[in-house]
């Protein structure tokens, strides 16, 4: 029997090669009909055999690579006698629902025609096709063809058109495809953009080799690059860069190098070659081949392989490639401004003219128990949705202060932006603003409420209240913890635990060492670490002796002598409550260990004293110092008892790597213990663990083990940073979940 069905596919089918693939399909079954691009996905109509229909649409579910198909609807058409199968032209009118594919790393098939001297591609570091090459940050909108694209400005080459329209090629439909006789050019050039001598990719490798530094055009952005085992070079890079003592990444040019650099498992391996091309954060081996100042006293070390054409024709060994900017700015990804901004770091550019139209850090990652934990979600994971209840209006997420995202949500789909950076100055302020309207375009999300942290000097948050909408106020720690529930798709309530290094908290203090019992909807504080002063506010972040003082270190410690100069001040401004506020952050008190124990008295980046604390443990130390949490509602435990221990251990001349272990398995410990006390009055037995401090994956690994081991089921991050890049995910899903649940009126939930 002869039968037409229309067939709609929503999801990630465009700029995916999902139209070649329909039509390779159709033709295969011999159906006839068409398949088109428009603002909501793919349309398709097939007429045939209803066997061969019934084939069509299961070989739907087994889509290209890089396409994600989340649903098929189906109608039901009077057959009309057609013939031939063809691709037909986009339709842009309707409603935008479209979803935009990530960029992806250069597939098999491209390196091979890269490196192939017959191929006409040979060397030319655009090469792409329907399985890879860049999608987010070259779509200026949808349906997602070519003139919506930065291509736009670069006519296809006979030979490339021949691609283009082929069925049988694997460029059919391809909207980037290009060759050196058509497609963007890359060139060398000085501070000043004039042209350098030589071929371009070659000259700059040779720049790398004599010990300079080369801005390079990537993806996303500038990057800057230096040759990894040159002492001087990657010294003057952190010198010019103004970034003291932040590791810098590595860009292995195979995986081979990458294991000679650090310890790689399965997993790691997994991401490493994975389309998205993180930087995976791993172990890094003591005989690596790279400079000192690669990541000082850093037993880490972040590795990516490369995920661009160019990439793989500029590394020969080991670069280091960090982000294109002054320390604190926001990345370089626009020609004028990476010029102006950067000459004063790169002796060279190797840039090129084919436009950015949005400015994308790499992905940051690692694994725990064998699945990514991400720690700056950003390139190759952009912009694709993340699940979210049904329900609720359309809400943009603003997100918090530091590694800020911004989130829109609707109709179940939430768009976590690309990593923004810390909203403390107005470049990056622009910057989300700029990401905040273009993604409200790309999807057509026109928020009707937005969501907001509670801090009202955050500027995230002043954004939402000079915008003329509905505002929902989202506490901070509420907000990690819905973060990790939602990409859990887990709904109901959770004992909650959300470390971090601050927090505004509903009682105007600063928070962040808290048990939360909560779900989507609300929250209630049912304990926390005891409060103390934070001396001089910001202050005592950057320099974390002042957290020792505050704890109440004794005087006559190595902590006290090494700050003598200002530690009576300190502790007399800190008794006083003057310029203190209180705080109770898990952050903190790790910042306080790290001094007593001369890890760290001051900080050149955020968590400096906390990573490398957790870097000098013993993980083969098994004690840990003894928790007590009070009787109160909600429960309190004293931060300044884990500190006491810590200076006895270190009076009675116990080893820095094993007090150091001690107080990481206590605090494990406390999470456990507090977990258990909450259980006992909720019932509740899932525990979800959020917040910066859960980075730390000796606490966490810890943690994880103690609470499975009294029975609890625990939820972690796997799709979202547990730092506040998870925020807006957060803040979405609450805002989200109370509309609904107001909307759907008095009842159980």
């Amino acid at each position: 029997m002869r039968i037409r069905t229309e067939v709609r596919v929503e999801g990630t089918v465009q700029g995916v090669g999902f139209r070649p693939f329909v039509h390779g399909l159709a033709t295969g079954l011999g159906l006839a009909g068409h398949v088109g691009n428009d603002a909501r996905g793919v349309f398709i109509e097939v007429e045939g055999d209803a066997g061969s229909v019934e084939r069509f649409l299961s070989g739907l579910r087994r889509p290209p690579p890089l396409a994600v198909v989340e649903r098929i609807s189906t109608r039901v058409l009077a057959p009309g006698g057609r013939t031939g199968f063809a691709i037909v032209g986009s339709d842009a009118t309707g409603r935008l629902g479209a979803l935009v594919s990530a960029d992806s790393a250069t597939c098999d098939d491209c390196l091979r025609e890269l490196r192939d001297p017959a191929d006409r591609r040979y060397g030319y570091p655009f090469v792409n096709c329907t399985d890879c090459g860049p999608r987010f940050t070259i779509v200026a909108g949808v349906p997602y063809d070519r003139p919506n694209t930065t291509m736009a400005g670069f006519a296809m080459c006979s030979a490339c058109a021949a691609e283009y329209h082929d069925p049988a090629d694997r460029r059919f439909h391809a909207q980037p495809v290009c060759c050196p006789a058509c497609g963007p050019r890359v060139a060398l050039l000085d501070g000043d953009r004039r042209t350098l001598p030589g071929e371009p990719i070659e000259a700059a490798r040779a720049l790398l080799e004599s010990g300079r530094i080369l801005a390079v055009k990537g993806l996303g952005g500038y990057h800057l690059a230096a040759t990894a085992a040159d002492e001087d070079a990657v010294a003057a890079l952190r010198s010019r860069k103004h970034r003291e003592d932040k590791p810098f990444a590595v860009l292995a040019p195979d995986l081979p190098t990458a294991r000679g650099l650090g310890a790689v498992n399965t997993g790691e391996e997994a991401l490493l070659t994975s389309r998205a091309r993180p930087i995976v954060l791993l172990r890094r081996h003591q005989d690596a081949p790279l400079a000192a100042a690669v990541a000082p006293g850093n037993r880490s070390i972040g590795v990516l392989l490369p995920y661009s054409p160019l990439h793989h024709l500029l590394a020969t060994g080991p670069l280091v490639l960090t982000s294109g900017n002054v320390s604190d700015e926001p990345i370089a990804y626009r020609d004028e401004d990476a010029f102006a901004r950067l000459r004063t770091i790169a002796d060279a550019f190797l840039t090129h003219d084919r436009p950015i139209h949005v400015r994308t850090d790499d992905s940051v990652t690692r694994v725990f128990r064998g699945r990514e934990m991400p720690v700056r979600r950003s390139r190759g994971h952009v912009p694709a949705p993340l699940p979210l209840p049904p329900g609720g209006p359309p809400v943009l997420a603003c997100g918090a202060e530091q590694k800020n995202t911004f989130c829109l949500a609707e109709d179940g789909r939430a768009f976590v932006s690309h990593h923004v950076g810390d909203l403390e100055n107005y470049e990056t302020l622009r910057a989300f603003g700029e990401g905040v309207e273009h993604f409200g375009r790309l999807f057509g999300i026109t928020p009707k409420v937005i969501a907001h942290d509670l801090h009202p000097e955050y500027l995230s948050t002043k954004y939402a209240l000079e915008r003329d909408l509905p505002l929902v106020g989202v506490q901070h720690h509420h907000a990690h913890i819905a973060a990790c529930l939602a990409e859990n798709a887990w709904y109901d309530p959770v004992i909650g635990v959300a470390f971090d290094g601050t927090g505004y908290g509903t009682d105007g203090t600063l928070w962040g060492g808290e048990f939360l019992v909560a779900d989507l909807i609300g929250f209630e504080r049912a304990g926390h670490l005891r409060p103390v002063p934070l001396p001089g506010g910001a202050t005592a972040i950057r320099e974390p002796w002042r957290m020792a003082a505050a704890y109440g270190v004794p005087a006559q410690t190595d902590v006290a002598r090494r700050n003598a100069a200002r530690w009576d001040d300190v502790v007399a401004v800190a008794g006083r409550g003057l310029g203190s506020p209180p705080t109770s952050s898990a952050g903190r008190l790790f910042d306080a260990v790290a001094a007593v124990l001369g890890v760290r008295d001051r900080v050149n980046y955020e968590g400096q004293a906390a990573v490398e604390l957790e870097q000098r443990a013993d993980p083969a130390e098994r004690g840990a110092y003894p928790v007590r949490l009070d009787d109160g509602s909600p429960f309190t435990v004293a931060g300044a008892d884990l500190v006491a221990a810590v200076v006895a251990d270190l009076r009675a001349g116990e080893e820095v790597p094993v007090i150091a272990a001690r107080f990481h398995n206590a605090v494990a410990g406390l999470v456990v213990a507090g977990a258990v006390r909450l259980r006992a009055t909720t019932g509740l037995t899932t525990v979800a663990l959020s917040g910066g401090v859960f980075q730390n994956l000796l606490l966490l690994e810890r943690a994880v083990t103690g609470l499975e081991a009294e029975g609890f089921g625990v939820l972690v991050h796997h799709r979202v940073p547990p730092n506040d890049g998870g925020i807006s995910l957060g803040q979405a899903a609450i805002a989200s979940a109370g509309a609904a649940t107001r909307a759907a009126g008095p009842g159980p939930r």
